[in-house]
């Protein structure tokens, strides 16, 4: 940089000027030049004022001086200090540093160090006003020294009257007395502030090149967030973890309050602070956000408000959240209270505590519940959850989960159903640990625990909530009758409490009647779980959780009664709810004879609750995993198991602690028969399920009708299909299947006439939803009927033409394969292309001749083959086309 190199002077005290507060100050050696700040700093050359406020520490003065250095043109640098308050030694200064650009060198220094002559101040502006060269570019640093308004008003007029001779850029921590609002209003003011000088993450990663450190972009964005982007902080890590065995690991886990980053902030910015400013920030370190009447409750004074105001303006770390709410630099309140620790130690949990007061007080009870946590105070926290009706937020929701971890930290339970030796506990705290009991499957503890909160005069709040968690533990152990009482007494208890609370809270009522709903379809009373599904189904945020899980408990009654378009539009889109709608999908995908996309639809749910080991992991966002679920989930498992042609696929058993579900148990029966894995004895015993009252669900009774009709039981499967005829609540796979039995049994009374007269029926109610799966199960008998017209044009297009049709889990003789003993596997459509492939594997061409026949790459061909071989049930070439012409596909 070019200077004019003048003798030096002494300012108005006598003492020699100094050099080095007039020149640009060097840079670091790895300072890292930011393009943004020196584009955005360029464009100040075309306004009279830049101001460049940040905190300290924040690289104001890194990236003016690194913007100076690359200008092309003389800068006057002028760094102040604490003396520059008095005007004649601030003017002294700020001359030597123009005269040392080559700028006003006629005018002398002034003679006084409190006072400037007028005159001087008129002439350096008119000196500045006359030049041609695009202004004087003078920069002051730290201009935060410079305290008098004196001073400051004397800048104001140099510069307003100098025209554009002067460009004047203010480096300064605090917010300098000068008109900033009029130079605004007129644009001519640019101005770089805090959010503007914090690093980016591109800005980290280069900065932690220039020191020898290539770091993980995951890693340098945890750094960014830890810091906020501040640069002396992101410096300080860089240098620290040179020095560590691991610097990835050190800037992943550095203790922010060891160190140079804590010995920075707390002398540069907290020790510079009042007395009362220091303990407001101390204090507030235990909040995330604050305003000033919540830092008052914690600090016991009446100042938080222009304490607050001045350490923004001052830009103390800080930072306004707008509507007169604050938070504290991220690093700084992470040094700020390991120092609160140590210089108030103790004191922490009753700050947690004030502030869980006066938050819940306004009406923040997120906040509230956060901070009683941490200052363990379960009793308060608890109490205001139930109070407010929140209780259901636990369960559902966006907060579900942190509210979950919240309480995690509640001391345990064991033991507290005895009464004996157990502390002392409000009613709304043993609600809490019951709900975590239910989260947690123990129903015994949940239960023990709901009984020793209702004992004794309670809250209509706690009696609310308890009614809740009653209708919970109903669907847990599936218990119907459970559930109509918790939503009776549910309803009885809403009277005594505000209805503006109520209707807070729409999720609790919402999520109440999806759990007796789910008790009741475990129950089998269908009708009534629909009319409480159907209320709780419109729902709305904050319904949204409650609302899915109803359209899936609505969907799986639609499947039973044998609707499968129906229950495919109810089931919520996008993977919302327990994974039950996902089940459904994939019965339903049974039905048409898509077992791939069925198994694709399973495997969706196995995130769900494993009871057979004992362990509990989260569904898809529903409440909580229940017996319903688990049974479905076992069920469609074993239907798909045995429609792949495996009839010794796995049964699911009873789902531990839950109450008999009487649909469950016939469709396991069913399923035990069509294993063939029933013993005689147990045969007998699993056809009068079927054949009993106990089979609720049409689907099932059908299904059940069919087998017992495999099990030699012509009567009663004749009987339970006779029960299902005449419900105009049945859907299409029921008339289909209820169809097929009765055409079986007419062709086996030899009535052929009406065996295809029902068998017609079928194909036509069939072929409308693509009902591929009853006639597949069906059994041999089916095939030569469906040759012949008009029965074959019904059949053409969507069903396996001949003796492809009826080789599944029910075939053999003409019923039930599985448990008569026939041995022919069930058998998918194949596609157009798979036949293609089928028809040149005849013909004894490789793999690599059918691809290049086809058009196709080798892997396509393998696909196609792998899918052959799948729906043939076969795992060899020879056998594929030995099976085909079996079934008349060659």
């Amino acid at each position: 940089m070019n200077v004019v190199d003048v003798p030096r002077s002494d300012d108005p005290l006598g003492d020699p000027l100094l050099f080095t507060r007039t020149v640009v100050p060097d840079r670091p050696a790895r300072a890292l030049r930011r393009a943004r700040l020196t584009r955005h700093l360029d464009q100040g050359l075309a306004t009279p004022l830049t101001l460049v406020n940040g905190a300290a520490g924040a690289g104001k003065t890194v990236a003016v001086a690194e913007w100076a250095a690359g200008l092309g043109r003389p800068v006057a640098w002028l760094t102040a200090e604490a003396g520059d308050r008095r005007p004649g030694e601030f003017w002294a200064y700020l001359l030597e540093s123009l005269r040392r650009a080559g700028v006003a060198p006629a005018l002398r220094v002034p003679a006084d160090a409190v006072r400037v002559d007028r005159r001087m101040l008129a002439l350096l502006a008119e000196q500045l006003r006359g030049r041609d060269d695009g202004g004087v570019v003078a920069v002051v640093d730290a201009f935060e020294q410079v305290t008098g308004g004196e001073v400051a008003e004397q800048i104001e007029f140099v510069l307003r009257h100098a025209g554009g001779g002067l460009r004047l850029v203010l480096v300064a921590r605090t917010e300098p007395l000068l008109p900033l609002h009029r130079y605004r209003v007129a644009g001519q003011l640019t101005e770089v502030r805090g959010a503007e000088l914090a690093f980016t993450d591109d800005e980290t990663a280069l900065l932690l090149e220039l020191h020898g450190l290539r770091l993980p972009s995951a890693t340098v964005h945890a750094l960014v967030e830890r810091t906020g982007g501040w640069a002396a902080g992101l410096r300080l890590c860089a240098m620290a973890a040179l020095e560590a065995d691991d610097p990835e690991i050190y800037l992943k886990e550095f203790e922010a309050d060891r160190g140079a980053v804590a010995d920075f902030l707390l002398a540069e910015v907290l020790a510079q602070q009042s007395g009362d400013a220091q303990d407001l920030l101390l204090r507030t370190s235990v909040l995330r956000r604050f305003s000033p009447p919540l830092a008052n409750a914690l600090t016991g004074r009446s100042d938080a408000e222009p304490l607050l105001v001045g350490l923004h303006r001052d830009n103390a770390f800080v930072e306004p959240l707008g509507h007169n709410w604050y938070r504290l630099h991220p690093l700084f309140r992470e040094i700020l209270r390991a120092h609160l620790r140590v210089r108030l130690p103790g004191l922490e949990p009753e700050l947690h505590r004030r502030a869980a007061r006066r938050l819940l007080g306004s009406g923040d009870l997120a906040e509230a519940l956060t901070h009683a946590a941490a200052a363990g105070d379960w009793d308060f926290a608890a109490g205001a959850l139930v109070d407010d009706l929140a209780l259901g937020q636990y369960f559902t929701g966006l907060r579900a989960g942190g509210l979950q971890r919240l309480f995690a930290g509640m001391e345990g339970m064991e033991g507290m159903e005895g009464v004996g030796g157990c502390r002392p506990l409000s009613s709304s705290t043993v609600l809490l640990h019951a709900a975590r009991a239910f989260r947690a499957r123990d129903i015994r503890l949940g239960f023990a625990l709901l009984a020793r909160a209702d004992r004794g005069e309670v809250s209509p709040a706690t009696r609310v909530c308890s009614a809740f968690l009653h209708g919970v533990g109903a669907r847990l152990t599936g218990d119907p009758d459970l559930a109509t009482r918790a939503l009776h007494d549910f309803s009885a208890a809403c009277t005594d409490v505000p209805a503006a609370l109520l209707g807070r809270h729409p999720e609790l009522r919402a999520l109440l009647l999806v759990q007796v709903g789910g008790a009741y379809v475990w129950g089998g009373r269908f009708e009534e779980a629909r009319a409480v599904l159907t209320e709780a189904a419109p729902g709305g945020d904050p319904c949204d959780g409650p609302r899915a899980e109803a359209r899936e408990l609505l969907a799986l009654i639609d499947h039973l009664y044998g609707w499968p378009r129906r229950a495919e539009r109810k089931v919520p889109a996008g993977g919302a709810g327990t994974g039950l709608g996902a089940l459904v999908l994939a019965a339903v995908a049974i039905e048409r004879d898509d077992l791939d996309r069925a198994r694709a639809l399973l495997d969706e749910t196995a995130g769900g609750t494993d009871t057979s080991q004992g362990r509990e992991t989260s569904t898809a966002g529903g409440t909580l995993s229940d017996p319903l679920l688990d049974a479905v989930r076992a069920l469609v498992r074993a239907r798909l198991t045995l429609a792949r042609g495996h009839p010794r696929g796995v049964v699911p058993g009873i789902v531990p602690g839950a109450t008999p579900s009487p649909w469950i148990d016939a469709r396991r029966a069913a399923l035990a028969l069509a294993s063939g894995r029933a013993e005689a004895a147990e045969a007998a015993e699993a056809a009068e399920v079927l054949a009993g009252a106990g089979c609720p669900a049409p689907l099932d009774a059908v299904e059940g009708a069919w087998l017992l009709l495999a099990a030699g039981r012509a009567r009663a499967a004749a009987a339970l299909v006779g029960r299902v005829r005449g419900d105009h609540r049945a859907g299409p796979a029921v008339t289909v299947r209820a169809a097929l039995v009765r055409a079986r049994l007419a062709e086996l009374a030899g009535d052929t006439g009406t065996a295809r007269r029902l068998l017609g029926q079928a194909l036509l109610d069939g072929r409308r939803e693509r009902l591929r799966r009853p006639f597949l199960d069906a059994g041999a008998w089916l095939g030569p009927l469906l040759t012949a017209p008009p029965l074959d044009e019904l059949a053409a297009g969507w069903l396996p033409c001949g003796n492809a049709v009826g080789g599944g889990a029910v075939g053999g003789d003409g019923v039930g394969g599985g448990a008569v003993g026939g041995d022919s596997p069930p058998v998918g459509e194949l596609s157009e292309r798979e036949r293609e492939v089928l028809r040149r594997l005849a013909g004894m061409m490789s793999t690599q001749e059918i691809a290049a026949d086809l058009c196709v790459s080798v892997n396509t061909v393998k696909t196609h083959l792998k899918g052959v071989y799948r729906k043939l049930a076969v795992n060899r070439r020879n056998d594929a086309v030995r099976r085909a012409r079996e079934l008349g596909l060659l």
